[in-house]
């Protein structure tokens, strides 16, 4: 059985966690689905962003290390060459967002997934764990590298040290989260979400991702220098233009990605 299930509904590109009889848990496969799930995305010129969501009750229980840990100690690699890293920390990089949608356990990967993505959606019943450190190892999709910039090295270490589940409302707290809701509505309050990114002008919204990123890898004087240099390319396309047209208009645009 496929561990994903894919859809696009307009502009949205849908992708879900089919492995709900194991708690989604991820093993080698859904590793390299979720991959390939990705790399699709980026590839649909119709799909501008992903949702990322998960079927049954809850989001993930994490890796199922039964099978993935020893891949790992062997240095298997864990998503195909030239694919999409999900996890964005190595390969080809994601250019377009990806909108989140979390309820019941989120452990391990599943929050790495998360500060992986651009926005995060969880139900108000949401459990939130980084515990690898009580399985002997550390985390290694990227929570020590991530963690500690969007929530405050404080904040980071006190669940990363300790391997202590956490809930929806401190995830809010500490910014992992944007959004809690009510149980079960998650998944609308996301899509609707993605579905406004999907209105935007598709050229912006990279560039606003790339610009953001830099500040972060490189810093704010390198992305600041750029900025210029990315708006004057913008203002010379078709999208610029319809956008200029729609405010004169004063009707909603439609974007192009040209």
């Amino acid at each position: 059985m496929q561990r994903l299930t894919l859809d696009r509904q307009g502009h949205v590109f849908l992708v879900g966690l089919n492995r709900a009889d194991k708690r989604n848990a991820f093993d080698l496969t859904m590793l390299r689905e979720l991959a390939e799930a990705y790399t699709q995305y980026e590839d649909d010129p119709e799909a501008r962003c992903l949702l990322l969501f998960a079927h049954g009750e809850h989001f993930t229980a994490g890796l199922d290390l039964a099978e993935v840990g020893p891949a790992v100690a062997q240095g298997a690699p864990l998503f195909p060459e030239g694919s999409v890293d999900p996890l964005g920390l190595r390969g080809r990089v994601r250019q377009k967002p990806v909108v989140m949608a979390i309820q019941g356990w989120c452990l391990t990967i599943g929050i790495e997934l998360a500060l992986a993505c651009d926005i995060r959606v969880a139900s108000d019943d949401a459990r939130f764990g980084q515990i690898e450190i009580n399985r002997g190892i550390f985390p290694f999709g990227g929570a020590t590298i991530r963690l500690p910039q969007i929530a405050g090295w404080g904040n980071a270490m006190r669940w990363l040290l300790t391997g202590d589940v956490f809930d929806a409302r401190e995830a809010h707290r500490i910014g992992l989260v944007q959004e809690v809701t009510a149980p079960t509505n998650q998944l609308d309050v996301a899509m609707e979400i993605a579905e406004t990114i999907g209105k935007r002008a598709p050229l912006g919204v990279r560039a606003t991702l790339a610009s953001s990123r830099q500040t972060i890898e490189e810093g704010p004087r390198e992305a600041a220098d750029a900025l210029l240099e990315h708006a004057r390319a913008l203002m010379k396309s078709e999208d610029a233009a319809e956008g200029l047209r729609s405010f004169v208009e004063r009707r909603e645009a439609t974007f192009r990605g040209r």
